[in-house]
């Protein structure tokens, strides 16, 4: 039995769960999110206990339990909890701001400002807090609730200006660790 898939999933008071033949709807106070349950597993509700249990014991729905537990697992903390991803913006001359609620301004070093669209379920906002991060300017907070869709636009966001190796410009997530190299006249 699959150690992630036979772990019962707390549904806490507030997150409405419809369970159907091929996909799982949760409802919660950060939204609606659906699950799709493969062929071979189904979802089961107890009380305020939500599991995952496979019909055979298979390769592929072994690789699946586990998996559909997990993904089940992130829609209920997701609608009632939700995910934050934080993103720190470095270097001289570079800047984050939210427009209108409806895109991300940033200017990373090159030759036009980014205009980053906010999607809808998203919430993006930027803040100035002091850190230990030399040229530090602003913080981009994601938050949402699906954990797929945060980490990604976080990833979308990072990849317009991945940290410099020398000088550690650009932008990196807040608990990345950015090494940097010496350069020529260290070496």
């Amino acid at each position: 039995m699959s150690r992630i898939g036979k772990q019962v999933i707390e549904v806490p008071a507030g997150v409405t769960l419809t369970i159907e033949k091929k996909r799982v709807v949760v409802e919660g106070k950060n939204g609606k999110l659906e699950v799709p349950v493969p062929k071979g597993i189904r979802a089961e509700l107890e009380s305020s206990e939500l599991t995952a249990k496979r019909e055979t014991d298979t390769k592929e729905l072994r690789a699946l339990h586990g998996l559909t537990r997990a993904l089940l697992s992130n829609a209920v903390v997701g609608v009632s909890q939700g995910f934050v991803k934080e993103l720190d913006v470095v270097g001289i001359g570079y800047r984050a701001e939210v427009r209108a609620s409806k895109y991300l301004n940033l200017t990373l070093g090159h030759s036009h400002p980014i205009e980053f669209p906010i999607p809808e379920g998203i919430e993006i906002s930027v803040s100035r807090e002091p850190r230990q991060i030399s040229n530090y300017v602003a913080t981009i907070k994601i938050a949402g609730a699906d954990r797929y869709r945060v980490g990604q636009i976080a990833a979308d966001i990072r990849a317009l200006r991945p940290p410099d190796a020398y000088k550690g410009k650009g932008v990196r997530y807040s608990n990345e660790v950015v090494r940097t190299k010496v350069g020529k006249k260290g070496a």
